[in-house]
């Protein structure tokens, strides 16, 4: 049995108005790590979620997410 990637789940909360800018700018940097990618309505403008081969893997990209010009917050739930 292979390994299983990590799937995590990545709320953002961005500038108003910059939630497809932000949004596209994630899609072009990460997207073969995106499994999929949403504008949301609530608590929190975005969710991503990723499929990663490793945690270091994923800090990078949640790192790089909150380097985003617009994005104020993100809270990342891993899932098992």
């Amino acid at each position: 049995m292979g390994v299983q990637p990590i799937v995590a789940f990545i709320l953002i909360d961005v500038d108003i108005g910059r939630e497809y800018e932000v949004l596209n700018e994630i899609l072009e940097k990460y997207g073969p790590s995106i499994s999929e990618a949403r504008v949301t309505y609530g608590e929190h403008d975005l969710v991503v979620k990723v499929e990663v081969p490793h945690m270091r893997a994923l800090d990078g990209i949640v790192t790089g997410i909150r380097q985003i010009n617009g994005v104020r917050r993100t809270v990342t739930l891993i899932s098992s």
